[in-house]
């Protein structure tokens, strides 16, 4: 009267087997892919509209850039500056990377420098992209003052996305 209750278990077991490999491959390639960076991107705001390019080529699923956005979207509306670090100290510690976009009159800007001193207070790594090819551009006194610490990039996708993903 029909055996073969044996069999059931062994189909059983080469499920759970599949089962186990699909999980196994799965980890393997959450370790060869980098995960997406968190990277809070500091700016002056004359050159949002072309750092507003970056992030937004970040956001293409099919581009080299790739990260998660922590930098201010809108400015604190406030005069206190002590509630403006405060808040922005917040989104600099949620963040692996600092990403400065440096133009022409970037090293004017007090809270760029401040957000670069802060990072590198609070441990982070920061990567420097030149908005334009001018190898005159004057850096922010911050970048000068920690040189062998910051990594600086011209404008390239991969050269930014290696430099980010060396920097977490």
């Amino acid at each position: 009267m029909g055996g073969g209750g044996g069999g059931g278990t062994s189909y059983a077991g080469t499920n759970n087997i599949d089962i186990l490999e699909g999980i196994a491959r799965e980890e393997i390639q959450k370790e060869i892919q980098p995960s997406r960076r968190r990277v809070f991107v500091s700016f002056r705001h004359t050159d949002k509209t072309k750092v507003d390019l970056l992030r937004g080529q970040a956001k293409n699923e099919n581009g080299e850039l790739d990260f998660i956005d922590m930098g201010l979207r809108v400015p604190f509306d406030s005069e206190n500056a002590e509630y403006i670090r405060s808040g922005i100290r917040s989104r600099i510690e949620q963040s692996s990377v600092t990403l400065v976009a440096v133009s022409e009159t970037t090293h004017e800007s007090k809270w760029v420098n401040w957000e670069i001193r802060e990072s590198l207070k609070l441990g982070k790594s920061v990567v420097v992209v030149k908005i334009s090819n001018d190898s005159s551009m004057k850096m922010p006194d911050a970048v000068n003052e920690n040189r062998s610490k910051i990594q600086v990039v011209s404008w390239n996708h991969s050269e930014i996305m290696n430099a980010i993903n060396s920097a977490a």
